[in-house]
């Protein structure tokens, strides 16, 4: 599965520090211990913390990029803010996100074709979030075939059923396991799927549990890559037991050390 490290967002206090401060330093550890973790892309989203977005964005891919070569998911809605992101990635980026907005959709996928970038997809459009699989996947259809349209691969495409708070609305989590496992069946070659893992446990006092339960759970169903916390060391194990047991790897004894070591 690939992990998608999501501690660089302006959202987060510290981080919205250090981007007020233009603090290099802290930007540079949060990439680092992200990649000594296990992630396999870095997610980059400037939140509310600067008045020049697009010049932020591109200094925080710059500094992220001088320290670790993990490609990098450029995470904002401004297009222009996301343009300047991409711009600057070395290698091939990820655009997060795009909505089935019909507007929004195909300015994303220019983007996409432009940069050569794979896509997240969120499974929302003018009329909110469907209250059903089916409906997130018609949603998600909508999205490929625009990709496809635009020469972007159906199978660089990451869709996000997204799984809301269980505390506010708690059968959505089993709506978004069946959006899953529908979305494999979208195209051909299909669609991966993705979630803003700890948006589950958003509100509720046992968000450890929660995540790394409903991770688990979503990697039965063909969970492709999570937004999530790699420096969760219980998280990462979860993720890594149930691959296992899924067959994406081969038993040892020491099969934890040996998967963040790469063996």
């Amino acid at each position: 599965m690939l992990v998608i490290g999501e501690l660089i967002n302006g959202m987060y206090k510290n981080v919205r520090k250090a981007i007020k401060a233009k603090d290099a330093d802290a930007i540079k550890r949060l990439a680092e211990a992200q990649a000594k973790a296990g992630a396999g892309m870095l997610d980059v989203n400037v939140g509310p913390a600067s008045a020049d977005p697009k010049g932020t964005m591109e200094w925080l891919v710059d500094t992220i990029q001088s320290v670790t070569d993990l490609p990098l998911a450029i995470d904002t809605p401004n297009l222009e803010v996301m343009e300047a992101g991409l711009k600057r990635c070395k290698r091939k980026p990820m655009l997060n996100s795009t909505t089935g907005q019909q507007d929004k959709l195909e300015a994303a996928m220019d983007l996409a074709a432009k940069y050569k970038a794979s896509v997240i997809g969120l499974t929302m459009d003018e009329k909110g979030i469907p209250r059903d699989a089916d409906g997130r996947n018609e949603i998600a259809l909508r999205i490929v075939a625009a990709a496809m349209e635009k020469g972007v691969p159906s199978d660089e495409i990451y869709i996000d059923p997204l799984i809301l708070p269980c505390n506010v609305t708690q059968q959505t989590a089993g709506i978004v396991l069946e959006a899953i496992r529908q979305c494999k069946v979208l195209a051909d070659p299909p669609p991966k799927t993705v979630l803003g893992l700890s948006n589950v446990s958003q509100g509720t006092q046992e968000r450890p549990l929660l995540n790394r339960t409903y991770l688990v759970m979503a990697l039965a169903q063909g969970l492709d890559a999570a937004i999530m916390d790699p420096l969760d060391d219980a998280l990462m194990d979860a993720m890594i037991a149930a691959e296992l047991l899924l067959n994406k790897h081969i038993y040892c004894d020491s099969f934890l050390k040996a998967y963040r070591k790469g063996g």
